[in-house]
């Protein structure tokens, strides 16, 4: 069964994919994103893959017999992309070279344009979950992509407040909160031309790393060549530094927020943007998301982003002087 379910609660969508139960656990000595898998081309190096088991997809079946006139079911259409970033099994995304990211950008703008083509789509997300302490089963490096036929809603919600920003103050709420984070300085971790990433003063994870577009751009096809270098190699280092930190794979969501596809023009009060969810505190110390956060979306960071913020950007000049960069 695979359908959507409208909660009237919150006035959003819940996708019900019991296919997904199905999925396979993997043997240790198998994986059918590795070259000679026959899953995929012998020689790749960005791909992208077709989910076998999606949530959503253009072909969806009819919902059960189950809706009401309070309870309502959709069709659960849209689509559901894997990425997969190397052929190498245990290559990280920091471990990458900056034009093999380059071309991870490249693909990731490419299904964007692609997806929104199709005007039942609405919002096209791309993300990642890496890491076991995120439910991470398959350590092949690789993202997804999904493709809704709505926009979910801690999307509208930031929308609806970056516009209402921009009603009441006539600015873009992305370009205060750079001015505000380079006025302050503290908490930036890596800049370069085109981008900044830093851990924003609101955070919910004491590590919690945006990267925000410098220029009012809302999505990766409205980049030049050398701002999508820029994106490819901001990854790089901020992912590079997480991963110093502790010294080990530093495990993460990360969401890549665009503008929605297919709806109104947010250029003046959106910008593009890409959100990282890290559960680590400390090495071995889980931040968890416990009742309050879930029950009430009400954020509690168990550390001052000001305190955290300097310890990523110590690793991230190790992570120069470990890649030959620093001199």
């Amino acid at each position: 069964m695979a359908e959507l379910r409208f909660n009237p609660l919150l006035g959003d969508w819940v996708m019900v994919a019991s296919n997904r139960a199905n999925r396979p656990h993997m043997p240790k000595d198998y994986c059918p994103f590795c070259p000679g898998s026959g899953k995929v081309p012998d020689n790749y190096d960005v791909l992208m893959y077709k989910n076998d088991f999606p949530a959503l997809s253009p072909n969806p079946p009819e919902p059960d017999p189950v809706a009401t006139s309070l309870y309502k079911t959709a069709k659960s259409y849209g689509k559901c992309e894997v990425i997969l970033y190397s052929p190498e099994h245990n290559k990280t995304l920091p471990e990458l070279s900056l034009e093999h990211i380059g071309k991870l950008v490249e693909l990731w703008t490419e299904r964007f344009i692609e997806m929104e083509k199709d005007p039942l789509n609405q919002y096209v997300m791309i993300f990642e979950n890496r890491g076991e302490e995120c439910g991470v089963t398959m350590p092949h490096p690789h993202g997804q992509i999904y493709a809704y036929p709505h926009v979910p809603l801690k999307l509208r919600t930031e929308l609806d407040n970056c516009k209402k920003h921009y009603e009441e103050n006539g600015t873009n709420l992305f370009s205060d909160m750079n001015r505000e984070e380079l006025e302050f300085g503290r908490r930036i971790i890596v800049e370069n031309e085109h981008f900044l990433s830093y851990i924003p003063f609101f955070t919910d994870y004491p590590y919690g790393v945006f990267i925000v577009s410098k220029a009012a751009k809302t999505a990766l096809s409205d980049f030049t060549a050398e701002e999508k270098l820029s994106l490819a190699a901001i990854l790089k280092d901020t992912t590079g530094a997480m991963d110093e930190l502790f010294e080990k794979l530093f495990p993460y969501m990360m969401v890549i927020h665009q503008r929605p596809v297919n709806g109104e023009n947010v250029e003046d009060y959106y910008r593009f943007h890409i959100e990282f969810y890290p559960p680590l505190r400390e090495k071995d110390k889980i931040k968890w998301y416990a009742s309050s956060e879930m029950g009430a979306w009400a954020a509690a960071n168990t550390a001052a982003v000001e305190e955290t913020a300097p310890k990523l950007r110590e690793a991230y000049q190790r992570f120069l002087q470990k890649e030959g960069r620093l001199s």
